[in-house]
């Protein structure tokens, strides 16, 4: 039976995206680096020399130097003055797996100016989605503040860059966005949040064809058998499913100085524990700042390859980092705060698999500072070896971790997202934007709110009677 709805997932990939032809589902097959520590040696390489140029400069020359952080991805672009002019040099900023994204690079710029989203078939020029289904490449840029309030799935085409740079733009609503059998996505200074399930109808992924779509599980961001993406400077929180969730085959992706916070499941990293094609998925997490009121999946990894670097976790209730189906993790120089709870001091959690399992598999942490508590429990034969290549570089202690994680989330405004409503422009002038947004936009449409954080802590400290509303919480988080 497993094996059928293998088949059956793969043959509606194919059959929604038939124009496309079968090379598409294959993207993401070449797409695997044939030796992950050897990245992961890169962007320590790129973080230490960044860092060497922030100290020497500031020693020579404070008001050049007042630019850099030590951020090598920040560092790229924001020293340039004149970077709203060149801001294609973005492209060429990204580091860890996701280096190879070009997104909409080289492509002419296309300016957002309807936010409206009233037609999933037939959108409206002006609008974002109309942009990011075309098929040439696009620099998607906003002229001013915007929410875009989505009415289903926002579903790229490949080569797309949304650049929301010098604008409070914020997407939320049914859906957000999807990432299916494409390539090449960069997505960069962009609010996401409230997501809930749509579907049930047609969605345009191309200017030449549209489709059926059942219901979507209201993701943030869904990654799907896509590869070269990369994903910075963006703000999530509050959204029904997990705020960035890659399964089926993705890879070639870098999640980097964004900003988590208010939310249950963050981030899921593969399809299952037996779907063999996520073995080749390979993921970096860099300067990334988990903040307040997360649950657990920061990320919770299946298979695959993920480098965990110089990232700020600043409380979780459940665990930090998770996996099952033998996952690579390779921890290193990030801080980890554990929480206040006794039973919760673990960064580490696998999932459903006795030790007898796990013991072999290569989790390791270097460099790592533990706060309040917090410990990483290790594993792996041979690790040495293995990660050679890895420490040849050490990774920069994470007493840097405040400064390298500093500017994380949206640029220039506040990190969280609250409920649609705003009055900061792109220079500090007010556009006074504002949505009601009705029920969809309450807190108690994720999973993550404060009962099921309760219950859990009413569960570790082994309480006889529970109330209903725990026990239906504590179901839904044994859900896969």
């Amino acid at each position: 039976m497993l094996q059928k709805t293998y088949i059956l997932l793969i043959f509606y990939g194919l059959a929604y995206f038939l124009p496309l032809g079968t090379s598409m589902l294959n993207l993401t097959l070449p797409g695997t680096h044939p030796d992950p520590e050897a990245v992961a040696h890169e962007v320590h390489r790129k973080i230490n020399a960044s860092i060497t140029r922030r100290e020497m400069l500031a020693l020579s020359q404070k008001d050049e130097s007042s630019c850099l952080t030590g951020n090598p991805i920040d560092d790229c672009w924001k020293c340039d003055p004149d970077w709203p002019n060149n801001r294609q040099r973005l492209a060429d900023c990204a580091i860890g797996f996701g280096q190879y994204a070009k997104g909409g690079k080289g492509g002419e710029f296309y300016i957002v100016t309807d936010s409206s989203d009233n037609d999933a078939v037939n959108p409206k020029p002006g609008t974002l989605r109309y942009a990011v289904i075309q098929n040439e490449p696009l620099w998607i840029v906003f002229p001013s503040n915007m929410m875009i309030k989505l009415s289903q799935e926002l579903i790229f085409n490949s080569y797309k860059t949304l650049d929301g740079r010098g604008a409070d733009v914020h997407i939320v609503g049914g859906g957000c966005i999807t990432l299916q059998f494409i390539s090449n996505v960069i997505i960069h200074n962009i609010h996401i949040h409230h997501c809930h399930p749509s579907g049930n109808t047609n969605v345009r992924s191309s200017p030449e064809h549209y489709g059926y779509r059942t219901e979507s599980d209201g993701d943030g961001i869904s990654i799907f058998g896509s590869k070269d993406l990369w994903i910075d400077h963006c703000t999530l929180s509050r959204c029904k499913d997990g705020l960035i969730d890659a399964v089926m085959g993705s890879t070639g992706i870098t999640i980097s100085n964004n900003f988590f916070s208010h939310h249950n499941e963050v981030m899921l990293l593969g399809h299952s524990d037996h779907y063999t094609p996520d073995s080749g998925m390979q993921v970096t997490i860099a300067f990334n700042h988990f903040g307040e009121e997360l649950v657990q999946r920061m990320p919770r990894c299946r298979r695959g390859y993920i480098h965990v670097v110089n990232n700020d976790f600043t409380r979780w209730e459940m665990y930090a980092i998770g996996g099952s189906g033998e996952p690579t993790i390779n921890s290193q120089g990030n801080r980890y705060m554990a929480p206040t709870n006794p039973f919760a001091k673990e960064v580490t959690k696998r999932v459903d698999t006795e030790e007898g399992m796990w013991k072999g598999w290569n989790w390791r942490s270097e460099g790592d500072i533990m706060v309040n508590g917090a410990f990483f429990v290790a594993s792996g034969e041979e690790v040495e070896v293995k990660y050679e290549k890895a420490y040849s570089v050490e990774p920069k202690s994470a007493d840097r971790i405040s400064i390298l994680t500093m500017s994380a989330g949206v640029l220039g405004v506040a990190r969280d997202n609250n409920l649609g409503m705003w009055s900061r422009g792109p220079n500090g002038e007010g556009d006074d934007i504002t949505d009601s947004g009705g029920l969809e936009y309450s807190d108690e449409m994720s999973l993550s709110a404060r009962n099921t954080i309760s219950c859990y802590s009413i569960t570790l400290n082994n309480s006889r009677t529970m109330p209903l509303q725990c026990v239906v919480a504590m179901l839904l988080f044994s859900l896969e």
